[in-house]
């Protein structure tokens, strides 16, 4: 008998808590903090950044994907950082060669340079979902059925390498995966793709460059 109060007693603890805070007063306040966060690559050691072409696993019919990523960050890079920002041709025919020493050392004999390369995918895939209509008071509930529609999805997979050409050691490596849906059934692989590679990019550049971060905390009052 004791045990079975003792039992209900308990259970009671949880809503008695909140029934005392409740009580006393206390307010949440929400705050958005901004924080420093520190580079995880001293670019400043490089005289020169050279995009090399990445090993392309998939892409969508159309889109010359190692063009379209060399070209925008080699831009969005250059206004960042004083350092030249250049692209290299050169072929990487399997993943084994972006951790090969010997060969990324013999690219740039005696060059301080910082090799941005690896490999990308992206993938298209539409996909169908029945969408209900929300009913509005005294509408035939049998006027409205579920309707069949389309969705465009894309993702875009970046297995990112930074390679020491003194070294020729992987300085960086992180795997960064975006994904984005449209209602607009007609949406083309091709515009979809900078939607991405924009929110690729700030999490990227805040690893890279440094810069805010942004986090949540609450206050007691």
């Amino acid at each position: 008998m004791l045990k079975a109060k003792i039992i209900k007693y308990f259970w009671l603890l949880p809503s008695l808590v909140v029934i005392t805070f409740g009580c006393a007063g206390y307010n949440y306040v929400k705050l958005r903090l901004e924080l420093p966060a520190k580079a995880t690559v001293d670019l400043d050691k490089y005289s020169e950044i050279r995009l090399v072409n990445f090993i392309i696993k998939k892409q969508p019919k159309g889109v010359d994907l190692n063009k379209e990523i060399r070209d925008y960050f080699q831009f969005e890079l250059s206004k960042q950082i004083d350092q030249k920002v250049a692209q290299l041709d050169l072929e990487i025919n399997n993943e084994e060669a972006l951790k090969d020493k010997n060969f990324w050392k013999s690219q740039a004999p005696g060059e301080k340079t910082l090799f941005f390369t690896g490999s990308v995918e992206y993938k298209e895939e539409v996909r169908k979902a029945l969408l209900r209509k929300e009913k509005r008071q005294f509408e035939d509930p049998f006027s409205s059925s579920p309707k069949l529609a389309e969705r465009r999805f894309y993702s875009l997979l970046l297995d990112l390498y930074l390679i020491d050409s003194i070294t020729g050691e992987v300085i960086y490596h992180r795997q960064f995966k975006e994904t984005q849906f449209y209602q607009n059934k007609n949406q083309t692989a091709y515009f979809a793709l900078f939607d991405l590679m924009q929110k690729l990019k700030l999490k990227l550049f805040r690893r890279l460059l440094g810069g805010q971060r942004i986090q949540e905390r609450y206050l007691i009052r």
